[in-house]
């Protein structure tokens, strides 16, 4: 599984290798039988983002390859569909950070992005101008009971309710069952595709106070398109949970979520009347596609960002 967004930014996943470092580069051995390795090489330069799946071993000095050319290193769960732990290179771009954290510390901009994941989700949606976070949860409710009863009613199943009580696992209905399965699945593969892009999935806009508030909100992008469907076509599943999980992670390769979700997250942070800037500077997507950083600058309240490595004592250049 290897998407690209762009020839700069891409993923690789890997699972039951061993990951080396020898005299041509950082390989994958992949044992095929007690006689036989196969060493397929990694494109590290070329890659953005190492996905290490179940069974994979990884060295320190194919690991400090990776740091050097910029690669975010990511512990996932079989498929990519859980994550587990991060490994950021110091070369990777703040931009995106940045970007997180200015919208979110500003209430209105912090609404501003809620809008459009709104207006992303819902493609049809009629919204007013002034518009409260109150008023929008209300709408986001009405459109996915709505939605549920749609499902519902195709796949003849009567009245559904959304239950999602740890608590009382055991009790809960096939379609509740796939669908929490299906979700964490969901919550795996865009908390790995944000540590790859260096964001915080602790800041979320309509959800907080947990370390995935941001996961949360983008996870909710695709619910209606990838989780939804599938749990309700689970229905009748003798063991909803395990299959949910299963056709999530054959679906995947199919589905090409993680360049999506980098192009949405992308585009939320970057609103469309700042897409073009003024002649000189890069535009953003120029900065999108930019993930190394080969200077540290100081940041100006008044004037933005200088260079760094300049004396400033007499205020000069």
């Amino acid at each position: 599984m290897l998407p690209r967004v762009a020839d700069s930014l891409s993923f690789l996943y890997l699972d039951m290798v061993r990951v080396v470092q020898d005299d041509t580069g950082v390989c994958a051995q992949i044992q095929i039988d007690a006689h036989r390795t196969d060493l397929v090489y990694i494109p590290t330069a070329a890659l953005s983002c190492l996905l290490l799946g179940p069974g994979v071993s990884i060295t320190t000095p194919a690991l400090a390859t990776l740091a050097r050319h910029g690669t975010s290193v990511v512990c996932v769960g079989a498929g990519g569909v859980r994550a587990y732990a991060g490994i950021l290179p110091d070369s990777l771009t703040t931009h995106w950070l940045e970007q997180q954290v200015a919208t979110w510390a500003d209430p209105a901009r912090r609404l501003e992005v809620a809008v459009r994941m709104y207006r992303m989700r819902f493609k049809d949606a009629d919204l007013p101008e002034s518009i409260t976070l109150d008023q929008l949860r209300g709408m986001e409710g009405q459109r996915m009971k709505a939605f549920y009863k749609i499902l519902a009613q195709q796949h003849g199943i009567g009245r559904f309710r959304r239950n999602y009580r740890p608590d009382q696992w055991d009790t809960q209905d096939p379609v509740n069952l796939a669908l929490s399965a299906a979700n964490t699945c969901l919550y795996g593969v865009v908390h790995a595709t944000l540590l790859a892009l260096g964001l915080s999935p602790a800041l979320g806009y309509v959800h907080t106070g947990t370390q995935h508030a941001f996961v949360y909100d983008i996870a909710d992008l695709y619910k209606a398109d990838i989780t939804l469907p599938l749990a309700f076509a689970l229905h009748n599943s003798d063991n909803p949970e395990q299959e949910a999980r299963r056709r999530f992670r054959e679906n995947l390769r199919l589905l090409r979520l993680l360049p999506r979700i980098v192009q949405d997250v992308q585009s939320l942070l970057t609103p469309p009347h700042t897409q073009a800037t003024t002649a000189g500077d890069d535009t953003d997507e120029e900065r999108s596609e930019r993930h190394d950083v080969q200077m540290v600058h100081l940041w100006d309240p008044k004037t933005g960002v200088l260079p760094a490595g300049v004396n400033y004592a007499n205020g000069g250049t």
